[in-house]
């Protein structure tokens, strides 16, 4: 009887899954919320680049051609360097190796920061070459399109530094990186609209 009562046990245990994992999603739901933000306002801005294009073709046509092109892929180059260093960042404290992790993170924050000087240079080259935003559609929405996504490579540099330092201090493990996760996603979400951004301004005419 004793011998019966135990595959019998076992299958009442059998219920249905935990519900502990429900609803959860990767980083948190106010990350969520920014990213959302964020990629509403770009989802806009792309709006307004179509609406620009369609009303001035001419400056589109020619506007590609006014930029340095190689900044655009340098800076294309970076960026998906940037986002695989920090996936790596976070399959690594998915192990529980918060050295490994920190290591990547730092990598993509090296990223971030090239980003930045690369941007800077051509801004400074643009403004030597005469390519200001008066009078040319083209050029006012590639200065509104990289300005606000430069923003938010700010944002993202500065929240990976918060991750990096926390790290450092062993708040993360392979069972709670929340923060660390959000971090990457939010990183994501920058390289997302950056791959977008790169062909409007620098190769579709």
């Amino acid at each position: 009887m004793e011998l019966a009562m135990k595959p019998m046990g076992a299958i009442g245990s059998m219920g249905p899954p935990s519900t502990e994992l429900e609803g959860q999603v990767p980083g948190n739901r106010g990350i969520w919320v920014g990213i959302l933000c964020e990629l509403t306002e770009f989802a806009l801005m792309f709006l307004a680049y179509a609406w620009f294009k369609h009303s001035h073709p001419e400056d589109f046509q020619r506007g590609p051609a006014m930029l340095y092109t190689a900044c655009g892929v340098a800076n294309t180059v970076v960026m998906l360097t940037s986002g695989y260093c920090a996936v790596r960042a976070l399959l690594a404290i998915q192990r529980n190796d918060r050295r490994r992790a920190g290591n990547w993170l730092i990598l993509t924050l090296i990223g971030g920061l090239a980003f930045l000087g690369i941007k800077a240079w051509e801004f400074n080259w643009n403004v030597e070459h005469g390519v200001v935003g008066t009078g040319n559609s083209f050029v006012a929405m590639y200065y509104y399109l990289t300005f606000n996504h430069l923003v938010h490579v700010v944002w993202g540099c500065l929240g990976l530094i918060w991750v990096i330092l926390r790290n450092a201090f062993g708040a993360y493990s392979a069972d709670d990186h929340e923060g660390l996760e959000a971090a990457t996603l939010y990183w994501h979400a920058t390289d997302l609209a950056w791959i977008v951004i790169f062909p409007l301004l620098y190769v579709l005419r």
